[in-house]
Order: structure tokens, then C-alpha cells, then sequence
């Protein structure tokens, strides 16, 4: 029976301060749902016999035939502690890292977490990951230590055992506690002191050598875990028990009469009871004393087990009896031993009273919000607080107060979309019959059977009963819930054309400031939105209207249609909501793609972005069975992408539509779903597209022989085909050291391309800057456009491109690399890449720093145009390399002559041709002409216009050239000399790679290792896990060799091992995918042909393959084998017809 009513909800929610919005955060299979369920059957929601067994929270069926869960899900509880009422707002997330994004948006509405974890496992990758997302969204963390009956009866422990593996687990996550502490006070540190290099007025101690300043003074007391502070629960979710020290602290005080403050602080930890002196001692292990813990607490646990276990009538009922409790006659008599303990440690030891209680004490209410995590919310980008309007800074005070008067502003974030069917929504749930209804409805069932009866018999014809039935049953046509209401809605199924409407959107959200009611009119704020933009349009203290309001990019007005109480499975309709609530909203589908700010003041900035901790990997092109059903597909794929936080929808140059996904639980799902619920439609998918990325290195030293090249004899005939592979057009000039020259077709401009591999350390650092390097971008773009005030550069963002620099000239050192830094030119490919276009050229200097100096060279002005194309061409050839047309990365490309002198006489002849002219035309057309051509001089000093822009004002026909536009020829040259300056260097692809965490039994680390060298993956460290005969393995496997490869492990292992694979980097892949043998060595030790497998080359021919590139691939080997049998002779020719005999010839050839 549920124990509360809608109406005691709405009442609890009204009371901020007892509010308290947590999430479960846990590795996967560390016991969260099962937790979940247990405090879900505290309100009566569901049983408490089916509590972990039920899964109440995982709502998905593939979750429960998967057995994990796979979204986040908000349930509201009811908890009474004394007079105090709390409301608890519980968020289920998922384990497995495939949806960690879904643990982002559960985060980021919360205040507290609890974090669980397996009391056999102990500390995981993933507990590491959750911690950490918990720790950079500023809430605070309670720990859960979850499935201690495995102690007993899988490991068989003894107390004592049992205790130091515990202190264990404490002391493991404390670590990670600290590490991440540790590195934000020295964060901290460093902004301080790079803010007193800039105000040397401040005072500057001796501080500044000492790397731990600063540690010493920070309290950091309460960050750690300890069963003493009341922030650590022990328990076992599927028996139904749990405690913290509190609960023994009170039984024992009044037992032993030691005062309650004394037990709560020697429970825990190395202290025993010296009997003879009435004292708590510590202990001395050598004397092998027993701690308190241990002897107070684990061994009445344990010998309850053991009792239970051992099935030992007396002793059970002996404990029972002691400890006060009542055992019903079915769980008494039942033959599995865990229902009896269930039942008894579940009236001894209730975990959701032990849980709860912690929540209620430990975790703070939405008042308690810190400043600091205000600010961190409101400050999106490279934005400081202080830097935004005082409007906005204003709002600060709203977040914190979380007032639910009428004046304070409504601010609601909306984390994600969540698809529920239509008919799952309170308004369209049928109402309970009446009593009347059910008897008219009774009445009218027996009538109806009577005529059946009849007609069965004969006694009647056919026809007339159902006359009869149709008469009887019109004339109650004002009945609404008939059942001929029944049969009109079977009827009509196939009248409503929008199949996909009865997938309904409702936003997952909570409010932070004022009152949400339904109705209300709200502004929608999307990730770009910039109030500053706003408060320049509008004047300040504006009172029109909201659609009177001028359009401003990244705003929309809507609506609050629905708002609903989020009950697990379930939605109860709600008036109003006020703040600190954890709230549905309905009727956002058409304003919030995946998440959103609102709110009512313009002034508000939108949220930062969630923080994902997976990268989406793995893609696939996607296409419908039936080409007419396309239409039903792109619908679907939209509502997919709305309904899924890490999903990305895209559709390829090629016209492919492209879904990535985290991973391949994370893809069955999306597929599952685009079929069943979206789309409903049969699809079709491809084998998965697996990234790469092309990049050159160094001149190796050795040959595949592991010969020092440069001393063999080469073989000449196989040293041929080596050369012809990189075969450079003619008219384009290689030198020696790999630079290319190239001139525009219509011979006006010559370009010098040289290309570089970019060190490692380089490549990461742009890696990581491509946020800061688009906000440069933007900014000089902005520069260029003369919009000075728009763009105000902020100082920290100024600090950051300056450091920026620095890391990067730190890097980019010696003769190679001198003054590379301040010439460079772009980023590629988008502008923001991990490639770099360094200009070296003597006639035009530009570079990404000088625009941000806020002043844009007269000169670079001049060639803008230009350098553009230039600039263009590089995006363009980083954008697709030479070798299967992936993005380059790594690589810098040194333009080291750009002559444009020929270019320059021809526009100076134009100009002498066009003089004359325009003096004819200004005598014959008066003052208009002459005006034109003034426009035209300035154009002309200016020299921002494009040359063919130029030519055209003037009346003149552009340059007569049958190549085209200038600018396109030279968009062109840039490009293919960039490709040409790779090809000539060692080329390589990069493998994307992921880091592959596996747990496994040394009884089964051969498999794994089997499974692991079997697709090439590579083992970094292998430990065991303290106290069990766990291994942990760290590895790097490619993501090209990852498919399957979960399945594979748990079929080799039969289930004892399941790894965890999360995107780590790219890594180049040894082999050279041209490589032939070229020495007398090397063709001895590969043969001939050198047919064995070649990594890299088998990835490139796939990739190419599936672009439709050209492949050089041998199709028949023995070509003189070749028959054609007489009978298939007419079809063989149809098939063979002018390919057939030149290819044999030319094989046959080769062969002699």
C-alpha cells in the first residue's frame, strides 16, 4: 500500500529546507537499483519482499533482461525522522560507462550523492569516475558500502578479516578523496599567484617556493569518509539490512552505560573494551585483542549468518527472541535460508532507515547551495563571475535565497529529454469507473451473453438478437465510459497519421529560484545565449511584453504546459512546483533539444555545458529497409537525438546518416529504440565506421629488418615500384628535404609547402585547447569585421590564449622550430584542430596573435582576401588526407614562399587599361560616374575587396581566365600542395584507442590475455586487489578491434570477467601502409610479394573500400589459370569483355 497521499507530496515539497535532492552513483553491478528499491519499499510503494528482486527503477525492458540500468530516473520519497518530515528526491543512475552521460545530467540537479560500492570489489574505474563528475559539479558525497553478506558467505571472512578489508576500502576511496583535493588547492594556488604577478602590489611571501602552501590551511576534515562522522553506512541490500555506527552507539550506551559520544568515536577504528577496568583502551595488536567494531558489531551479524545459514532451529529463534522481533510463519518454514535472514535483519537492521537517516543529516537542502557552485554554474566558457553584467551577478542572490515569493525570479534547469508514451501521462490515463458505471456496465455484459446464449441455441435467428444488441446499446450513448467506447477506439487505430505523437517529450528538470507554475510564461535560453547581447538591445527596467521583446539569437518564449511529480514509472500532475524540487515539464520538445536554461529574467546567463565523461566513438550509417519509409527515419533520428544526452546525429557529405554512439551497449539501445519507439520502421545498419586519423613521422632509422638503412644493397627492380607508388605530377617541384612548389593554373601566384610532424606533447596540448582556440578564432573574426565593442576580450580569457602560447613555445624549441609559434597562421582542420598553417614568407606577415592585440595590421588587411583562400585550402587539406581521406592531425604545414608578384603586374595593367575608359564614360555621364569612381579609388587603397569583386564594380569582365576565380585557383593549389608535402614524407595512420579496464579470478587471466593479444590490444599494468583473489588489468585495445570484444571476454571467461572500455586517444600505428621491400634483407625475410599482414594497410584499403576510393588490390593470382568452359562461354565473355585480355596480357607478361 502506498503510505502517501499526492496531496502530503505537494505539501512536503513547499518546505525548502527539508528538501533533499540526491543521486546513487556506483561502478555497474555495485547494487544501486537494488538500494533504490529497498528505500522505495519504505513508502510502500513497492514490497519489501520483492525489493531487489523487482528493479522498480529500471522501467526499460532491455534494462531488465540486460540486468542494468541504462537511464537516470527521479523518484520522490517520504522520510520522518522525530517531528521533522523530509521530501527525498531520488535519482537512479546507470553504472556502465556507455551511459555516463546520463550520470551528468543526474548530477547536475542535485545537492548530494550517495556513492556505493561493492564490499568484495571494492574501489573500480567507474567509482573513480562518478566521484570525480560528483566532486566537478561542487555536491556532496555520502558513502554506502554495499553487499557485505558476500564477506560472509562467498569469501567466508572472519570478523576481523572482514574489518580490515573494510579499512581498506575506506582508506582507497579517501585517497582518491584527497587526489582530487590536493589538485584543486594547487589549482587555486596557481590562479592566486599568476593574479599577484599581474598586481605586483600584493603582498608576495615565501610562500610561493613551498608546493604544499596552502594544504596545510585548507581544512579538509569533512571531504573524507569515516563511519565516526556518520557519512559511511554499512550494508546489504538484497538481505534488506544496513547500519551506521549511531544505531550500535545508542543500544550499547544504554547497555553498557558508556556515554553515546565516547561509543560514536571508538566504534570505528583500533579501540577495545578493557573489562577489568571499565575502559576503552587502544589496542595493541600485539596483545590480538579485538576491536570494538569487530567484537560489538561484526560477530552478532556474523553469527546470525551462521546460524540461519547452518539452519540451527534453536539459535535462530534464540536471537530472534533477544533481539525483540516477530518472524512470520511463512518465512520461518521457508527452505532458502536468505528469506529467513531478510526477514530478520530487515526488522533489526532496516537499511532505508539507516540510509535515509544519513541523507537527512549529512546532505544539505537547496538552501545550502554554496556560492561557489552558483558561480560556477552562471559562468559558462572562459567567463569569470565578475566579468558578466551586474544584472546577472545580481541573480546570485536569488540562487541562494531560493525564495518562493512572487517577485523572485523563476530559474529552472532542464537537464535532459526523456520519451514517455503518450498514454503514460496523467491526462490521458482513464478515469476509476463509478460504482453506477460498473453495475450499468454488468448489466448490460449479462444481457449480452443471454443473446449469445441464445442464438447458440437456435432458439432465435442471428440477425435480429444483433439488431437488438445495436437498439439496446444506443440509447446509452451519454454514457462516456461504455463500452462501446471500447470498441470505437479499436475502430479508428489507423485515422491518426503521426504515429511518432505517441512518444511525448518531458523535460527532466529542477528549479533553483521562485515558483514554477503552469502556464506561466518563460524565457528559453540556449547554450550561446548571451545576456549581454540581450541587455544592449533592450533598455534597462523594460516593461513590454514578452512578445513585443526584439528577436535576440539563442532566446525563445514559451510556455509551462504540464508539470509533473517524477514517481519512478509513474507521473502525478502538478499546479506548481515550488523551489529546490525536482520536476517534469511538458510541452518543451519544440524549445529544448537535449538541455536548457529558463527563466524568467533575460538577464540570467545559461548553465555550463554537462560535463560528459564519455566521448561518442563509435558510429554507424543507418538506412531504412523500404527507401519510401526515409522520411519515418529522419523523424525518428530527430527524436532520438532529443531523447538521448550523448547521442550525435550526422549526416555525411556522402548523404549517409551517421549515428555515434559511447559504445556498443550504448548503439543496441539507440538501434532498439530508433526501431521500436521512434522510427517503428525495419532498418538497416552498417558495419561500424571506425575513425582514423593520418599523420607523418620522422625518416625512420631502421628498416623492417631492423637494418640501419643507408647500408644495404637496394634491389632495384622492387626499389622501382617503391618510386612510382609516390609519383608526383609533372610540374609541381620536390626538393630534396620535402619541399613543394606549385604555381596557380593560370601561372599568377606561386606557393612553397613544406610539411613537419608536430611534436606529441604539441599535438595534446592542441587537443585539449580546441575550446580556447575557437574563442580566438571568434575574436579575431570579430576584429576583422571592425565589431570592437561586441567583443570585449576578458582578461582571464586573455591570461589563457597568453598561456596557451607559452606551453606552446615551451614545447616548440630548437633551430627547427624558432619563431614558429609567432607565425602562426590557423588551426585546421575547423579552425580549431590539432594541425597548424605556420606562414614564413617574407611580402605578408599574419598570424592567430596579432588580431588579439585588438589592432589588425594595415598590410594584412591588404592581402585578407587572399590569405583567406590560402587559409582555406589548408582547412580543406587537413580535413581529408591523401592517404583514405580522414582528418589529418599532428601536422605542421610551413608555407615558405607565397610570390604574387605576376598577380600584382596584372592588376597594375588592369588598372592603366581601365583609366582612359573611365575618363570617356565620366565626360559623357556627369557627377553619378564620378562618384563610383571615388568608391572605386578607396576600394583600390583598401584592398579588402576580393580582385574579381573589384574588377566587376569597375564595369570591367574579371580577369579573362578560363581557370576560373583567383581565389578558387588558389584555394586549390594550397590544398594539393599540402597533399603533395605529406606523400613525400613517411605517412601513417592513427588508431583510435580505448583504455580497457577488466576484472578478473587468476583462474581465468590466461583467457583474457588470449582475448586481449588477439586483437592487438596491449596490457599496461596488471594488479591484484588486497585481500581477494581479484586481478585488475589495464590495457589499450584499438577501437577498430573492439567489436565484440565485451562478448567475447564473457564467453571466454565464462562470465567472471567483463571489461569497461572508454575512449582514451589516438596512438599511430607502426607500420607504413605503402611499405614494400626495397633491400636484398628485406626481400629475402618477406618474400616477393611481402603478402603478409600489414596492419595499417589492411585499416586504409577498409576505410577507402568503404568511401569508394580506388583500392590496388590483385584480384586473381595465377591468371594464366583462368578457364572459360565452353556451356558458360557467351556469359563468361559478357563478363570478361575488354577486361579479361589486356589484364592477362599484362600479368602474363610479368610473369615470363
Amino acid at each position: 500500500m502506498v503510505l502517501n497521499s499526492l496531496d502530503k507530496m505537494i505539501q512536503l515539497q513547499k518546505n525548502t529546507a527539508n528538501i533533499r535532492n540526491i543521486c546513487v552513483l556506483a561502478h555497474v553491478d555495485h547494487g544501486k537499483t537494488t538500494l533504490a528499491d529497498c528505500l522505495i519499499s519504505s513508502n510502500g510503494i513497492i514490497s519489501s519482499r520483492l525489493a531487489g528482486k523487482l528493479r522498480y527503477m529500471d522501467s526499460r525492458e532491455d534494462e531488465q533482461v540486460r540486468g542494468i540500468t541504462m537511464k537516470s530516473s527521479a523518484i520522490s520519497l517520504h522520510y520522518a525522522e522525530g517531528d521533522e518530515e523530509y521530501l527525498i528526491n531520488l535519482i537512479d543512475s546507470p553504472g556502465h560507462v556507455d551511459f555516463s552521460s546520463e550520470v551528468s545530467t543526474a548530477v547536475r540537479i542535485c545537492d548530494g550523492c550517495i556513492i556505493v560500492v561493492d564490499a568484495v570489489e571494492g574501489v573500480c574505474p567507474q567509482t573513480q569516475a562518478v566521484l570525480r563528475q560528483a566532486w566537478l559539479e561542487n555536491i556532496r558525497p555520502v558513502l554506502v558500502i554495499n553487499k557485505i553478506d558476500r564477506l560472509i558467505v562467498e569469501l567466508k571472512f572472519t570478523p576481523q578479516e572482514a574489518y580490515s578489508h573494510l579499512k581498506n576500502i575506506l582508506e582507497q576511496i579517501n585517497a582518491l578523496t584527497g587526489t582530487l583535493f590536493t589538485s584543486k588547492v594547487l589549482e587555486e594556488r596557481a590562479e592566486r599567484e599568476a593574479e599577484s604577478q599581474v598586481n605586483p602590489n600584493s603582498e608576495q611571501g615565501e610562500q610561493v617556493y613551498d608546493w604544499s602552501t596552502g594544504l596545510e590551511d585548507t581544512d579538509d576534515s569533512h571531504l573524507y569518509f569515516s563511519p565516526d562522522q556518520g557519512n559511511v553506512v554499512f550494508t546489504s541490500a538484497i538481505d534488506g539490512w544496513g547500519f551506521g555506527i549511531e544505531h550500535f552507539a545508542k543500544i550499547y550506551s544504554q547497555k553498557t552505560g558508556i556515554r553515546k559520544e565516547v561509543l560514536l568515536k571508538t566504534l570505528w577504528g583500533d579501540y577495545y573494551i578493557n573489562t577489568k577496568a571499565k575502559k576503552i583502551m587502544k589496542v595493541d595488536q600485539a596483545k590480538g585483542k579485538k576491536p570494538l567494531f569487530v567484537q560489538l558489531i561484526l560477530e552478532n551479524i556474523w553469527s546470525l549468518y551462521d546460524a540461519v545459514l547452518k539452519k540451527d532451529k534453536e539459535k535462530t529463534d534464540k536471537i530472534v527472541t533477544s533481539l525483540g522481533l516477530k518472524i512470520g510463519a511463512r518465512e520461518a518454514r521457508h527452505s532458502d535460508p536468505r528469506v529467513q535472514i531478510n526477514a530478520i535483519c530487515s526488522q533489526w537492521l532496516p537499511i532505508s532507515q539507516a540510509v535515509l537517516a544519513m541523507v537527512c543529516q549529512k546532505l544539505p537542502s537547496p538552501l545550502d547551495i554554496t556560492a561557489e557552485r552558483v558561480e560556477k554554474l552562471m559562468c559558462a566558457g572562459s567567463q569569470t563571475f565578475d566579468s558578466l553584467p551586474p544584472e546577472t551577478q545580481a541573480l546570485k542572490a536569488a540562487f541562494m535565497k531560493c525564495g518562493s515569493e512572487d517577485t523572485a525570479p523563476v530559474i529552472i534547469f532542464v537537464s535532459k529529454m526523456f520519451a514517455v508514451d503518450a498514454k503514460a501521462l496523467p491526462q490521458n490515463k482513464p478515469r476509476p469507473l463509478t460504482q453506477e458505471e460498473i453495475a450499468e456496465r454488468r448489466e448490460r455484459a449479462r444481457r449480452r451473453h443471454a443473446e449469445k446464449l441464445a442464438a447458440v441455441q437456435g432458439q432465435a435467428p442471428v440477425e435480429p438478437t444483433q439488431d437488438a444488441g445495436a437498439l439496446e446499446m444506443s440509447p446509452q450513448g451519454e454514457e462516456p465510459k461504455g463500452d462501446e467506447q471500447g470498441v470505437e477506439n479499436e475502430t479508428p487505430k489507423p485515422v491518426p497519421p503521426e504515429g511518432s505523437e505517441q512518444e511525448s517529450f518531458i523535460a527532466f528538470a529542477r528549479v533553483f529560484s521562485g515558483v514554477a507554475r503552469r502556464g506561466k510564461r518563460i524565457f528559453v535560453l540556449g547554450p550561446k545565449y548571451s545576456p549581454l547581447e540581450f541587455l544592449q538591445q533592450v533598455p534597462l527596467g523594460f516593461s513590454a511584453p514578452l512578445e513585443d521583446l526584439p528577436p535576440v539569437p539563442h532566446m525563445a518564449c514559451c510556455t509551462l504546459q504540464h508539470l509533473y511529480l517524477l514517481m519512478g514509472r509513474e507521473l502525478e500532475d502538478l499546479e506548481e512546483v515550488p523551489p529546490g524540487n525536482v520536476l517534469g515539464i511538458g510541452g518543451l520538445q519544440d524549445f529544448v533539444l537535449k538541455s536548457a536554461t529558463l527563466c524568467t529574467s533575460p538577464s540570467c546567463p545559461p548553465f555550463i555545458p554537462l560535463n560528459f565523461e564519455a566521448t561518442p566513438i563509435v558510429r554507424v550509417a543507418i538506412e531504412p529497409k523500404h527507401p519510401s519509409e526515409m522520411p519515418q527515419l529522419v523523424k525518428g533520428m530527430k527524436l532520438l537525438n532529443q531523447a538521448d544526452p550523448c547521442v550525435q546525429i550526422l549526416i555525411q557529405e556522402t548523404g549517409e546518416h551517421v549515428l555515434v554512439t559511447a559504445g556498443e551497449v550504448h548503439l543496441q539501445r539507440c538501434l532498439d529504440d530508433l526501431k521500436e519507439r521512434f522510427a517503428k520502421i525495419q532498418i538497416s545498419v552498417s558495419e561500424p565506421i571506425i575513425p582514423f586519423r593520418e599523420t607523418i613521422t620522422k625518416p625512420p632509422k631502421v628498416d623492417m629488418v631492423n637494418e640501419e638503412i643507408g647500408k644495404q644493397q637496394k634491389v632495384a627492380v622492387i626499389h622501382q615500384t617503391k618510386e612510382d607508388q609516390s609519383k608526383i605530377p609533372e610540374g609541381i617541384q620536390v626538393d630534396s628535404d620535402g619541399l613543394i612548389t606549385m604555381t596557380t593554373p593560370n601561372k599568377l601566384a606561386t606557393l612553397s609547402v613544406r610539411a613537419l610532424p608536430l611534436p606529441e606533447e604539441v599535438t595534446q596540448i592542441l587537443e585539449e585547447s580546441s575550446d580556447l582556440i575557437r574563442s580566438m578564432e571568434q575574436l579575431t573574426s570579430s576584429l576583422n569585421e571592425g565589431k570592437n565593442n561586441s567583443q570585449m576580450i576578458h582578461q582571464k580569457t586573455q591570461e589563457k590564449i597568453w598561456e596557451f602560447k607559452g606551453k606552446l613555445e615551451h614545447h616548440l624549441t630548437g633551430r627547427k622550430w624558432r619563431n614558429t609559434v609567432d607565425q602562426i597562421w590557423s588551426f585546421g582542420p575547423r579552425k580549431c584542430g590539432p594541425n597548424i598553417l605556420v606562414n614564413k614568407s617574407e611580402d605578408f606577415q599574419n598570424s592567430v596573435w596579432t588580431g588579439l592585440d585588438g589592432k589588425a595590421s594595415k598590410e594584412a588587411s591588404r592581402y585578407r582576401d587572399l590569405g583567406n583562400s590560402i587559409v582555406s585550402g589548408f582547412q580543406l587539406a587537413t580535413l581529408s588526407g591523401p592517404m583514405c581521406e580522414e582528418p589529418l592531425m599532428g601536422v605542421c604545414f610551413v608555407l615558405e614562399k607565397w610570390d604574387l608578384s605576376k598577380f600584382e603586374e596584372q592588376t597594375a595593367s588592369n588598372k592603366q587599361n581601365q583609366e582612359p575608359g573611365d575618363l570617356a564614360k565620366e565626360g559623357q555621364g556627369g557627377g553619378d560616374t564620378r562618384s563610383g569612381g571615388d568608391e572605386q579609388q578607396e576600394l583600390q587603397d583598401d584592398g579588402s575587396e576580393p580582385f574579381e569583386k573589384r574588377a566587376s564594380q569597375k564595369g570591367e569582365p574579371p580577369l579573362t581566365d578560363c581557370y576560373g576565380p583567383f581565389s578558387g585557383q588558389l584555394i586549390a593549389t594550397m590544398k594539393e600542395a599540402c597533399r603533395y608535402a605529406l606523400q613525400v614524407k613517411p605517412q601513417r595512420l592513427m588508431a583510435a584507442m580505448y583504455t580497457c579496464d577488466i576484472m578478473a579470478t587468476s583462474d581465468v587471466l590466461g583467457r583474457v590475455y588470449a582475448v586481449l593479444s588477439k586483437r592487438e590490444g596491449r596490457v599496461l599494468q596488471e594488479e591484484m586487489k588486497e585481500g581477494t583473489d581479484m586481478f585488475i588489468i589495464k590495457a589499450v585495445l584499438p577501437v577498430a578491434e573492439s567489436f565484440g570484444f565485451a562478448d567475447e571476454i564473457r564467453k571466454r571467461t565464462s562470465g567472471l570477467a567483463s571489461p569497461q572500455l572508454v575512449f582514451s586517444h589516438w596512438e599511430i600505428i607502426p607500420s607504413d601502409p605503402f611499405w614494400v621491400p626495397t633491400t636484398e634483407e628485406e626481400y629475402l625475410h618477406f618474400g616477393e610479394k611481402a603478402d603478409s599482414e600489414n596492419q595499417a594497410r589492411k585499416y586504409m584499403n577498409a576505410v577507402r573500400k568503404r568511401k569508394g576510393l580506388y583500392v590496388e588490390e590483385k584480384i586473381v593470382e595465377h591468371a594464366e589459370k583462368q578457364r572459360t568452359l565452353s556451356k558458360n562461354k557467351v556469359h563468361h565473355e559478357k563478363r570478361w569483355a575488354g577486361r579479361s585480355t589486356s589484364w592477362n596480357q599484362d600479368c602474363w607478361e610479368k610473369y615470363q
